[in-house]
């Protein structure tokens, strides 16, 4: 006995079905290919940053927002902020762009904090430099009386004036860990696998000079006399010049000539490859100067993948790419004068 045929309202009905189940199918996929774009896809290279507590608290995020997050900070520490500004800032781009530099937003806004040129944030050249866009920020949050001590999304919004002012707590916890590692107060807390994407412009020496001044300011070199070794000749420390800290429509750019010392045949096979940076004594019994060093560290592994930096020293600490933690572990034991001299400098090694 045949089945009879179904009735135009089955027919409908059916169809129906299908569009949903199909539509369902494509909301999937376009939620995972959403989820790759933001976190950078599966096996793609990844940062991560702990809490120095213990109380298990942590942080995944990719290499283009390790590169942005250190670029804030720096600009902030620079600027003399305090860590909890970093963390303002960092909790803001973290919202309005995901700590990415993207060219497209609401109306016209544009870059790390969706800054409008329309409303006098600056130019569109401007405002997408990340020097520059992190620098106005902190200028804007520095005119908020008692900012450091007001509700993050407070402190947040009067800079912003979003029109979602309170969708800035849910990134204060992941705000403040990577504030506390990139201005330096949570010592190796901060890794990277450091492995650059295939479209990432060669590194070195001179790029890691540049991208120092940049982000920290010429002052970077003159405070701390930064050299680099090139099979034993050291670089002259970078002549004066203005804050790179402050708004300008372009990063400064370092002088990388060097001065040429007698070759030493025996000098280490990396000496070409090695940015070494002296930090200056801190005013409060070494506590200043650890801090800076970690500062730098922690700059040098979230740019690690951008620059091609294989590995940092620090403190008796060193962290190594290319593993599956990039994880910080400690050198040959140093004791007395030695731990001294491991505190005063941070070395940077590059792959090229």
């Amino acid at each position: 006995m045949s089945e009879p045929s179904p009735t135009p309202v089955r027919r409908r009905r059916r169809r129906l079905l299908r569009f949903a189940g199909a539509f369902v199918v494509l909301l999937a996929v376009a939620g995972y290919l959403g989820v790759q774009y933001l976190t950078g896809g599966v096996g793609a290279p990844r940062c991560k940053v702990v809490s120095a507590n213990g109380d298990g608290a942590s942080y995944e995020f990719t290499p283009e927002q390790a590169v942005n997050a250190a670029t804030i900070s720096a600009i902030g520490t620079s600027r003399g902020m305090p860590e909890r500004a970093v963390a303002i800032a960092l909790a803001t781009a973290l919202q309005e762009s995901g700590l990415r530099n993207i060219r497209h937003g609401d109306r016209d806004s544009l870059g790390l904090f969706q800054q409008r040129p329309s409303q006098g944030w600056g130019t569109e050249k401007q405002i997408m430099d990340p020097t520059y866009s992190a620098g106005i920020f902190y200028e804007h949050l520095a005119k908020v009386p008692g900012y450091s001590r007001l509700p993050l999304t407070v402190a947040a919004q009067r800079v912003q004036r979003s029109g979602f002012p309170q969708a800035y707590a849910k990134h204060e916890p992941d705000a403040t860990l990577l504030a506390a590692a990139l201005t330096g107060r949570a010592a190796a807390t901060l890794t990277c696998q450091g492995r650059p994407a295939a479209t990432t412009p060669a590194g070195g020496p001179t790029s890691v000079r540049a991208a120092l001044a940049r982000d920290f300011g010429r002052e970077v070199f003159q405070e701390a006399g930064a050299t680099v070794d090139t099979a034993g000749s050291s670089a002259s420390p970078a002549p004066a010049a203005p804050d790179s800290a402050a708004p300008s429509d372009s990063p400064v750019s370092p002088d990388s000539s060097a001065s040429p010392a007698s070759a030493a045949p025996s000098a280490a096979a990396t000496a070409d490859r090695t940015v070494t940076v002296p930090v200056r004594e801190g005013s409060d019994s070494g506590s200043a100067t650890l801090r800076r060093g970690w500062e730098l560290a922690h700059w040098a592994v979230a740019n690690s993948a951008a620059l091609h930096i294989d590995r940092v020293s620090y403190a008796g600490r060193e962290w190594t790419a290319g593993t599956s933690e990039g994880s910080w572990h400690t050198t040959d034991g140093k004791s007395g004068r030695d731990a001294d001299d491991a505190a005063a400098e941070v070395r940077i090694v590059t792959g090229q």
